[in-house]
């Protein structure tokens, strides 16, 4: 699952690793339409740390080549290995075109916040933000005690319904809720734990 950071651009890909000295980096791509995401001369936004040299910057594709079924990417600008590794977490961005359909399982952040969070038929908070990690997604639900950061991944997000306003969780125990402290095990020697062990003459 994926939300994208905002209205008009959609998240589609993490430079992961530098490979080779040439410039290249590996791609985890986030979308099921590399072949017309990935074109040349296609432009991305870059989801960088302020204190990167490349915030507020652009990366033009020259070229996405395939290794061993990874995909790799040659870009404008990173010609080596050293300007490659500035980049390595960087998450790329999008322009979504005004008549382009959205792809599946992937929400802008504008239509997740505001949204109930259910769970067991119950609803147990509200999403207020979302964080954009190098890893995953994450959803900030405000609950009566507190914010609980969900991840935002099938497995424990298995359904948004935008028409009903809500987000469906299946939480792994504890992450809504603290768990109950398990009992002390009682001691197995009995009544001398208590101090009433008889003297021994």
């Amino acid at each position: 699952m994926a939300a994208a950071n905002r209205p008009q651009q959609l998240r589609v890909g993490r430079l992961t690793k530098a490979h080779g000295l040439k410039g290249a980096i590996k791609l985890e791509l986030y979308t099921d339409d590399p072949e017309r995401r990935f074109v040349p001369g296609a432009e991305f936004s870059l989801q960088v740390p302020e204190s990167s040299p490349w915030h507020g910057k652009h990366l033009t594709l020259k070229e996405l080549r395939w290794y061993n079924g990874h995909p790799v990417g040659f870009f404008e600008g990173v010609d080596d290995r050293t300007a490659a590794e500035a980049l390595v977490k960087a998450i790329l961005w999008v322009d979504q075109p005004a008549d382009e359909a959205q792809e599946p399982d992937a929400w802008y952040d504008h239509q997740l916040v505001g949204l109930a969070v259910i769970r067991d038929g119950e609803k147990v908070g509200e999403v207020v933000h979302v964080d954009h990690l190098p890893a995953q997604d994450l959803l900030v639900v405000k609950t009566g005690r507190g914010e609980v950061m969900v991840p935002f991944v099938s497995a424990i997000v298995p359904a948004v319904d935008l028409e009903a306003g809500t987000v469906t969780v299946t939480p792994p125990p504890g992450l809504f809720e603290e768990l109950p402290e398990e009992p002390a095990p009682a001691d197995a020697s009995g009544a001398e734990a208590s101090g009433d062990r008889p003297d021994a003459d």
